[in-house]
């Protein structure tokens, strides 16, 4: 039996996505619901896949198959494609398994041809209505299946409206309309050298190959990669009867949630067009009414409207995004699906859905993306400082946030800028879909046009940028790189502020301020913590950052690197007279300057983590870091430690390496030098001890870096222990504490279940352990990684997502044997994928105890672990 390519709506249903995708699937969901629903038919995402095997073309069997359901949609509909009495016309849309809004093509109005649009124009007593849509579907089809720029026919559009005086499109007559489409005819044959096409199955075919083709197209591509969607899962298309919403006034489009995407609010949200089609309303053409005057306008349809998008609601026990279109007073929803929202929305309706019993606290937690949740974590504006900027305008508070950045009005300018270093806001009339690699790069994004449902609005919401859209008063001369309000003038370069929660735009920078994380992140985050496993630490060096982890809800610090403590400017100097010492005694002459400061530090940390566990790791980096390598630093430090230049040119030499990463550096220093480590760990119980006497637990883990054999960890640990208990001796007072080791080596990986038998825990460093098995340089591999994601070697770069088989092979392998040798040893990674959800994931799998990472992850990291377990629990 033949396989089955093609789908009536009557025969799908909402688990059918990966086969019919979202649109498809949820079309047919609808149909089965008995809403008004515009018949059609989906060809498969398997179709798709098979389109590009076949050198993308339509084979026939497809083609038969296409045309079979095409003849039921007539029978359905009693109307013929082509007639030139009830002609029937369709739409052909894209349709991706995840939601990817904007990304892919549509084309309206199918079917018309210069006989075709004069039997719509008689069925329908509307000539306007017909012209106008043909002109549509003249423009649409020339873009999307012939990739003529739009720009062409926008040019013909402004042009006849100049020549008659129309200020809108809605203005133009009949025949100013048959004007229009015989001009752009005149565009098409120009550009292909060919009549436009029409035969409508010719039409259909051309535009079906279009819509699988812009699968891959560079914007659904980046939109992939950003929101880590597979390449390989294809498109399906959408082929539905066309309703209008151009017929006149009693006519009309829209886009709604049934709640708020930008704050949660339980209120329905969206905005409407009468006399309009689609496009209208998200491409910025026409400013949009907002959706609760159509109550005022046409009470019976708005009521109808209200009580479909809650009923969709209660069904898919989500908030919903619905296209609707309304003709001549009849209400037709065209597709509904998961909303996109900011992710302060997607947490307050999370809570709110648990509230209302539609689903469980683990629901409410799989329905936030962990990555999302950055945006929460980010500053706002001062208030204060705000009352001192110059406010420029205000739009609509499109997508929450603060941004300060320079002005660039195109996204390639905007991309380099970026790649400079600057921090920038891309100004628009409106963005569209090719403005993705700009919206990505920018600090925030600034339109003229559009309402809360335009293309600025929604992606910037799915990307958690801040968006202010609409902003009327402000005028964008894209072409001469200015933007006006009134007098006043903005060019490249000049930097403002946007604030996507109030819609308001300011000159200059400014100030930014913490914020506050309570109501319902408060509850979510609290049903997070009960349902995750794995214990989240945070990696921090200074008093601050971990204040600000455990304000995060970090369980203790899993990694301190006491190197970076050395780079203040009145502790350099110590630390260098230290390395450029020849001997013990000048040494520990440098090392006893040098305690003090390490000593208050860790005493500071103590207090900020107030009982919470504290994991130190000792000094890890080569020593000649430390080292000026320019004259005159050079110069100013033989000054300074009254010695002469070529001391220090004689120790730059002697500390020089072929390769650092691999050299003197880690417990390798101790093994060398015991009495640097010495110093630190006196200087972690002194602190220790000074904050055990003022009521403060303490909980200190000292972690020895890099080590690769069992006699080299305990030759150190002797040493370090040895000084540990001289200074409880010194103190009479005892401190319980934890050593360990740091696994960033595959010869430690295979030699776990020795080293196990002398360490307390074990913490993998993931980039160097990803390095030293791949043999690429963490610092050099971004020459040659991204061709390697490019070409489809790679995935993602292994220094930012674990590579699960192989790195993660001799985690695992590491795991189970230092267990087994070890039962009590605890275990962990502070490596950068530490925060990366899809490496959380992996760790929780194979019952790691924590992760570490940066202190801005750690919400992050604590629902990515609450997700893997509900994951691992079903």
């Amino acid at each position: 039996m033949a396989k089955k390519y093609v789908y009536s709506f009557k025969e799908g249903n909402k688990d059918m996505r990966s086969l019919l995708g979202g649109k498809g699937a949820n079309l047919a969901e609808m149909t089965n619901l008995n809403l008004n629903v515009p018949n059609g038919f989906t060809v498969t995402t398997e179709a798709c896949n098979r389109f590009y095997e076949e050198n993308e073309e339509i084979w026939q069997d497809l083609e038969n198959e296409i045309i079979s359901h095409l003849h039921e949609l007539e029978s359905s509909t009693g109307k013929q494609f082509g007639s030139t009495e009830n002609p029937l016309l369709v739409s052909v849309r894209s349709g991706a398994v995840q939601s990817m809004p904007g990304m892919m093509d549509t084309i309206l109005n199918l079917g018309l041809n210069d006989k075709s649009v004069i039997g719509l124009a008689n069925k329908s007593s509307n000539e306007r209505f017909a012209y106008d849509s043909y002109r549509r579907f003249i423009q649409m089809f020339s873009d999307v299946a012939m990739e003529i720029p739009k720009a062409y026919f926008d040019s013909v559009l402004d042009s006849v409206k100049e020549e008659n005086n129309r200020d809108k499109d809605t203005e133009l007559t009949a025949d100013e309309l048959k004007e229009i489409v015989e001009k752009y005819k005149k565009v098409y044959k120009r550009e292909m050298n060919e009549d436009f096409p029409q035969d409508p199955i010719t039409q259909l075919k051309l535009a079906t190959k279009a819509v699988f083709k812009s699968w891959n197209n560079q914007r659904a591509k980046i939109y992939r990669k950003l929101n880590n969607i597979d390449d390989k899962l294809g498109t399906a298309v959408n082929i539905q009867s066309m309703v209008f919403g151009n017929m006149g006034e009693n006519s009309g489009t829209g886009v709604a949630f049934s709640r708020n995407p930008a704050t949660g609010d339980s209120n329905v949200f969206g905005e409407y067009l009468m006399n309009a089609q689609g496009e209208d309303v998200v491409a910025g053409i026409r400013t949009p009414k907002e959706i609760h005057t159509l109550k005022e306008q046409m009470p019976e349809v708005y009521k109808e409207f209200e009580d479909t998008i809650k009923r969709l609601e209660s069904h898919y026990k989500d908030m919903q995004d619905l296209e609707f279109t309304i003709e001549e007073g009849k209400l037709f929803i065209l597709q509904t699906r998961n909303g996109k929202r900011t992710s302060s929305a997607a947490i307050n309706i999370a809570v709110d859905l648990v509230n209302e019993g539609l689903i469980s606290k683990e629901e409410a937690i799989m329905r936030v993306s962990p990555d999302s949740i950055s945006q929460l974590l980010h500053p706002n504006f001062d208030p204060e400082d705000i009352k001192k900027s110059t406010l420029i305008s205000k739009g609509l508070a499109a997508s929450p946030g603060a941004a300060s950045g320079k002005i660039y009005f195109t996204s390639e300018k905007a991309k380099l800028a970026a790649q400079n270093g600057e921090k920038v806001v891309i100004v628009r009339q409106e963005t569209s879909p090719e403005d993705i690699e700009g919206m990505i790069i920018a600090e925030g994004i600034l339109t003229s046009r559009g309402g809360m449902t335009s293309h600025a609005a929604v992606v910037a919401r799915g990307m958690g940028k801040c968006c202010v859209a609409g902003a009327s008063e402000v005028k964008v001369d894209e072409e001469n790189e200015v933007m006006r309000v009134d007098s006043r003038e903005y060019h490249t370069g000049d930097i403002i502020s946007i604030d996507g929660s109030t819609g308001e735009i300011f000159e200059g920078e400014v100030k930014k301020i913490n914020p506050t994380l309570s109501g319902n992140f408060e509850i979510f985050m609290k049903w997070v913590d009960e349902i995750k496993r794995l214990k989240i630490k945070a990696n921090a060096d200074t008093p601050q950052d971990a204040t600000q982890a455990i304000e995060f809800g970090a369980d203790g610090i899993g990694l301190c690197r006491t190197e970076h403590m050395f780079f203040k400017e009145n502790r350099i100097i110590a630390v260098r007279e230290m390395i450029i010492a020849k001997n013990i005694i000048d040494r520990k002459k440098a090392l006893d300057k040098i305690i003090p400061f390490q000593r208050d530090d860790f005493y500071k940390m103590f207090k900020a983590l107030n009982g919470h566990s504290f994991t130190i790791r000792l000094l890890d980096p080569p020593l000649h870091e430390f080292i000026p390598h320019n004259e005159e630093d050079i110069k100013k430090l033989a000054e300074e430690l009254n010695i002469d230049k070529k001391v220090i040119h004689d120790t730059i030499i002697e500390l020089a390496e072929v390769n650092p990463m691999l050299g003197h550096r880690g417990l390798r220093l101790a093994v060398t030098y015991p009495e640097i480590y010495r110093m630190q760990v006196r200087a972690i119980m002194e602190a220790a001890i000074k904050c055990k006497k003022e009521g403060i637990s303490v909980h200190p883990e000292i972690m020895i870096p890099l080590s690769i054999d069992r006699d080299e960890l305990n030759f150190v640990k002797k040493e370090i222990m040895e000084e540990i208990n001289m200074v409880f001796e010194e103190n009479s007072e005892k401190i319980d504490y934890k050593v360990g080791t740091m696994i960033e080596t595959p010869r430690a990986t295979i030699l776990a279940g020795e080293i196990a038998k002398v360490a307390d825990f074990f913490s993998y460093g993931t980039n160097d352990l990803t390095q030293m098995t791949y043999g690429f340089s963490r610092d050099d591999s971004g020459k040659f990684i991204n061709e390697y994601i490019r070409k489809g070697i790679f995935e993602k770069s292994p220094f930012e997502t674990l590579d699960i088989k192989g790195i993660g092979y001799l985690i695992k392998m590491c795991t189970e044997n230092g267990r087994a040798s070890n039962p009590n040893i605890q275990i962990g990674v502070c490596g950068e994928t530490g925060g990366d959800p899809q490496s959380i994931k992996f760790y929780n799998e194979i019952n790691l105890d924590y992760v570490s990472c940066s202190p801005y992850r750690v919400p992050i990291a604590r629902l990515a672990a609450a997700q893997a377990e509900i994951e691992r629990k079903k």
